[in-house]
């Protein structure tokens, strides 16, 4: 099942998600949709939040199906390690046609559980080091906008504003 993605607006996007305890065929479930999501959003990255449902869950793929060992579940995921730094151009599927230079980790390791609860570790460099950190904000409230100068939130929120009022923003 393919979800609506949430935009910018929503209170779910801005509140921080809650643990997932049980893993199960639901949860299994939810992991399949939110790939698909992803993918049909034409995106790399998807945390829950995203879909209006808000549990620490995320889902990664840096190679957009090219390559099915990326893809990435990211079940109550922790930050525990970050290395260098890198700016690059990020975007985010809850604010669409939107793109500001944020600065990242070049190097993040992740601490996570997979789909049926295992934990695992994993490091991600470049482009999964900057997905390791977007959809771990999504997961504590915070989007890629915190991340930049007041000003250029504050003319993004404008115009979202003005998309909004047109009705050309939300569902």
């Amino acid at each position: 099942m393919i979800y609506p993605i949430v935009k910018y607006g929503d209170p779910v996007l801005e509140k921080p998600a809650a643990p997932v305890e049980v893993f199960d065929d639901e949860l299994r479930k939810l992991l399949e949709d939110m790939f698909e999501s992803m993918y049909a959003a034409h995106g790399v990255g998807l945390a829950a939040p995203q879909i209006g449902i808000s549990k620490r869950i995320a889902v990664i793929d840096v190679t957009f199906k090219e390559d099915p060992s990326a893809k990435l579940v990211l079940v109550n995921p922790q930050i525990i390690l970050t290395e260098g730094k890198q700016k690059g151009s990020e975007g985010c599927l809850s604010i669409p046609d939107f793109r500001e230079p944020v600065t990242r980790p070049q190097r993040v390791t992740v601490r996570a559980q997979d789909g049926t609860g295992k934990w695992f570790e994993k490091t991600g460099e470049d482009m999964l080091a900057r997905a390791f950190m977007h959809e771990t904000d999504h997961l504590n409230g915070r989007l890629y906008i915190h991340h930049i100068s007041a000003l250029k939130r504050d003319l993004m929120k404008r115009k979202i504003r003005k998309l909004v009022k047109a009705g050309e923003w939300g569902d």
